[in-house]
């Protein structure tokens, strides 16, 4: 087995530690036969109706009774907001000793996607010097450049009505595919890159109508960890550890996780698919995880529970490529907040919207080692509440596993890992003594271009 970069050199039991889970809770699971996908149609999956929660009715330490985890895709703190006035950001970039304008992002369609793997981030931190970003022709071009505020009036407009925080981080100095298990577990079991589809494996699946997953159902795809020893082993991405959803099923308190379902590009986003006991018991993935088309409608209808997960579909991800629109996904981000905002959860509620890497896009700010796997470069978080501090910038240290903490400590859980365990709750954003900030529905833009959805459902992704 080959050893990984120098970042991760070192023992990896933090991390390990929160992934590795006696047998007692895999021991949940009804685990149905292997089957090929490329000899059957796509099924959906089993999905139950969203019953109405009396949030109320749970112990919270402040007045939170429902808290929206948020997640898009591949954008850093500078890339997003460099330009806003009083936070730590830049408006140029070194590359290499060439100090380098930021110039106008793609605000529709940015055709390509910019490399942005584990080893990709440790050339771009190069040591602390920030300045390894060009690592490709696709990287030259678009890894220095930000977006316009008027490029991003949704988001701007969040700024300044809500907090947004300047020091925070992705979790896990690599992908997607870890920092999303961070984000429901404070853990990625050692994983730093996305997994990898074996031979004709991932055709074969698209052939039957299936999207590429890098969950339980990925037969034959191998994720790459690191293990106590700080060696690379190929392993299943199916997993065992504890999580977030795990604490709160523990404490009687419900909950939901909205994404893509296996038949809709973006599934690989939907970080449950990973957890054995989950993607592999049809009862209990029907009751907790269900299909992000759904979600203003159960929020109209007043169908969230006390802890919600959304993640897009992948053409409302804000990623790059793959004819993504950013235009169209800032719109959904909007209406899913807007519908958030008009409903009577709003008065209780706080949304931590934040993206789950920085996506190969410059930023400035050299990431805290906090452990063997992060923290990764920094991306926006915003927390949307009637109680926060408006206009304000928060700039204590954060990463997704603040999230999860900020659950626990609201209804009295446990920890998960050592990551949650020392993060900082970001309670501090919010002023439960203030008049409420106004609901007011954010501007939905009416001139993206085309369709949002432009290819098949399953259209592969990264």
């Amino acid at each position: 087995m080959r050893r990984t970069s120098a970042r991760v050199r070192f023992a990896a039991a933090i991390a390990l530690a929160g992934a590795v889970v006696t047998a007692c809770v895999a021991s949940e699971s009804t685990v149905p036969p292997s089957r090929s996908t490329a000899s059957v149609a796509a099924s959906p999956d089993p999905v139950r109706p969203a019953q109405a929660v009396d949030a109320d009715a749970f112990e919270t330490r402040w007045p939170v009774k429902h808290v929206v985890f948020l997640i898009k895709e591949n954008r850093s703190f500078d890339h997003l907001y460099g330009d806003y006035p009083g936070v730590e950001g830049v408006t140029q970039a070194d590359d290499r000793g060439v100090i380098r304008p930021l110039t106008p992002g793609e605000d529709q369609r940015q055709p390509v996607d910019v490399e942005h793997c584990h080893e990709c981030q440790v050339e771009a931190l190069n040591g602390g010097r920030m300045d390894g970003f060009n690592i490709s022709p696709e990287a030259d071009r678009y890894a220095f450049t930000q977006m316009l505020p008027e490029q991003i009036p949704a988001y701007w407009e969040l700024a300044e009505r809500f907090t947004l925080s300047d020091d925070f981080y992705a979790s896990a100095l690599g992908a997607s595919f870890p920092n999303h298990m961070y984000s429901i577990a404070a853990t990625s079991g050692g994983a730093l890159d996305n997994p990898k589809p074996q031979g004709q494996r991932l055709e074969d699946r698209l052939a039957a109508g299936y999207a590429k997953t890098w969950g339980c159902d990925m037969e034959g795809g191998l994720v790459e960890v690191i293990d106590a020893e700080g060696e690379v082993e190929k392993i299943p991405p199916c997993f065992d550890f504890l999580t977030e959803g795990d604490l709160l099923n523990d404490a009687g308190i419900p909950w939901a996780y909205y994404g893509a379902t296996n038949r809709q590009y973006g599934y690989i986003f939907t970080a449950y698919a990973s957890i054995r006991r989950y993607r592999e018991h049809p009862e209990r993935w029907a009751k907790h995880i269900r299909p992000v088309d759904r979600v203003v409608d159960d929020i109209e209808d007043g169908l969230l529970p006390p802890v919600t997960w959304i993640t897009p579909r992948g053409e409302l991800s804000d990623h790059p490529g793959s004819g993504n629109s950013f235009c169209h996904g800032q719109n959904w981000t909007a209406e899913v907040i807007n519908a958030i905002m008009a409903s009577p959860m709003w008065e209780d509620t706080v949304i931590f919207l934040t993206w789950d890497d920085y996506g190969g896009f410059y930023d400035h700010v050299p990431p805290v080692e906090i452990d063997p796997y992060g923290l990764g470069i920094r991306v926006p978080l915003l927390t949307i509440s009637p109680w926060s501090k408006a206009g304000a910038i928060d700039s204590t240290q954060g990463e997704f596993s603040s999230v999860l903490r900020f659950i626990e400590d609201n209804w009295g859980l446990t920890q998960l890992t050592e990551r949650d365990a020392i993060a900082n709750n970001l309670a501090y954003n919010l002023d439960f003594a203030q008049a409420p900030v106004p609901n007011d529905p954010l501007l939905i833009r009416d001139d993206c271009e085309g369709p949002a959805f432009q290819g098949p459902d399953n259209l592969p992704s990264e």
